[in-house]
């Protein structure tokens, strides 16, 4: 006699996990890449909140850029936000510069030559690419 069982046989089981393993596979990889692109975002975002900041206080001093972008510079944008982005080292640090970066490096470059073309500029402090093969110094 054969009772009325209720329940999956083994062969349905292991279906059914190959299937999620399918999709965890598929999943994965882009999942880590949508995190990488977010913060390369982020570190756009910041970027631009670095370089809004340095304008205004280039106006407000009158033609004046500042010196470095900490003693005398917080009341203008206060903590410096990091560079999120993994290739920039997801910190804050700002490197004072002659020119664009031509290096792999990380956090900020602030370019302070006098009479140089960028005098003022804020780049990515690296040359290292992004997930589009962009170099951060263009951002």
């Amino acid at each position: 006699m054969r009772k009325n069982t209720r329940g999956f046989t083994l062969i349905e089981l292991m279906i059914v996990v190959a299937i999620i393993g399918i999709l965890a596979a598929v999943a994965i990889p882009r999942f880590a890449n949508m995190l990488d692109k977010s913060r390369e975002g982020a570190t756009k975002g910041n970027l631009s909140a670095i370089r809004s900041a340095v304008s205004i206080y280039y106006s407000e001093k009158e033609g004046v850029w500042p010196a470095d972008l900490s003693t005398g510079f917080t009341s203008y944008l206060y903590p410096i936000p990091p560079a999120k982005a993994n290739q920039l080292g997801n910190v804050s640090d700002v490197t004072l510069a002659a020119d664009i970066p031509s290096a792999p490096g990380v956090g900020w470059a602030y370019v302070t030559t006098p009479g140089a073309t960028y005098e003022g500029n804020v780049f990515a402090n690296s040359t290292a690419t992004d997930t589009k093969g962009v170099s951060f110094t263009t951002y």
